[in-house]
């Protein structure tokens, strides 16, 4: 049964672009106006986090649009002083939407006397009053059963398989995926499937933590178009040296797919210098204008997604759905030619 209220979205500064954009396709969807909640997330004098919403919020389904992106304890503190604002106005319920969940990378204790920060995060979340998350492409799915309530965990790999598919037409079959590393291989081995490629790795070895001694491509890439995929993209020196030894062995292309582009410090300047055609990543953290710039980094929306989640959520329908390629199709249509 359909909720009676309408869903209702707030942003933080996180990522504004990205909140206004998912009220357009949710505007589109509903054939009504969806806008974002009148707020205010200010900071005193002191960098101290002010939140002030201006609408009725009482009884409502309510939707913050938040990634905890750099910087990310600011972001993060503004996503729970908001939640705690809506708590005290009596919201009937308080979905964190976070395209980037930050911290996702300190799942575990590698070593002794080290944090598990997605934990705390999660906890943090959850005393603050979140009933449910909606976020996107985890660093490691497990992270989900460290929230005691409901986590929606949508994918990139449709998208990105819509996407190779329309912008590779004609050379589907000269395309191989590639796993930066063994532990990423399940989320390439996805994709692969999705676009029908075979599927190859680049191993590397370490011998120091933060420093890769050497890379080694494991199946024949000689010919190909290699596509490397990965979930986050922070100083791209990984990546760039992947791409390079890609090229070693005789591949002809190589492009990435990455879902979150942290893209800190040299990072942009590395992938223009670097011999990758093409870098594509999603708007889950808000692109800088040296991004938007470069020449070859492209962004793919991920607006239809979230607000069909959104609305999926709200009415109490299935959000694995948007795991399908049928179902996301219609959601891109305009944006991809049919498949």
């Amino acid at each position: 049964m359909a909720a009676m209220t309408e869903p209702k979205l707030i942003s933080g500064n996180a990522n504004r672009p990205l909140a206004q954009a998912i009220a357009r396709r949710m505007s589109m969807h509903r054939g009504m106006s969806v806008g974002l909640v009148d707020a205010r997330v200010e900071r005193f004098n002191d960098q101290e986090i002010f939140v002030e919403v201006y609408e009725n919020v009482r009884g409502e389904d309510m939707y913050i649009i938040q990634p905890t992106s750099n910087p990310a304890n600011d972001n993060l503190m503004e996503l729970l002083i908001m939640t705690d604002a809506l708590k005290r106005s009596s919201a009937d319920r308080i979905t964190a939407v976070i395209p980037y969940f930050g911290y996702a990378r300190q799942d575990r204790r590698a070593k002794a006397r080290t944090p598990i920060s997605a934990k705390l995060v999660a906890n943090l979340l959850t005393e603050a009053g979140v009933n449910r998350v909606l976020t996107l492409d985890l660093h490691a799915t497990q992270i989900q059963g460290f929230f005691d309530i409901p986590v929606d965990n949508l994918y990139a790999a449709p998208v990105f398989a819509l996407d190779i598919l329309h912008n590779f037409k004609g050379a589907r079959e000269d395309l191989m995926v590639i796993s930066p590393d063994v532990g990423g291989v399940a989320r390439a081995r996805e994709l692969a499937k999705r676009i029908g490629a075979p599927l190859a790795i680049v191993d590397k070895r370490r011998e120091k933590a933060g420093e890769v001694a050497g890379m080694t491509v494991i199946g024949e890439v000689t010919g190909k178009k290699c596509i490397i995929v990965d979930d986050i993209c922070d100083t791209a020196g990984t990546l760039c040296k992947a791409a390079e030894t890609l090229i070693a062995a005789s591949a002809t292309e190589v492009h990435s797919y990455i879902t979150h582009g942290v893209l800190s410090g040299p990072a942009v300047e590395r992938v223009e210098n670097s011999v990758m055609k093409s870098l594509v990543i999603t708007d889950s953290i808000e692109p800088t204008e040296e991004v938007k710039s470069a020449r070859n980094i492209r962004i793919v929306p991920t607006a239809p997604m979230f607000a069909q989640a959104i609305l999926n959520t709200w009415s109490g329908t299935s959000v694995s759905s948007l795991f399908e390629t049928d179902t996301l199709v219609p959601i891109y249509e305009g944006l991809y030619s049919t498949l």
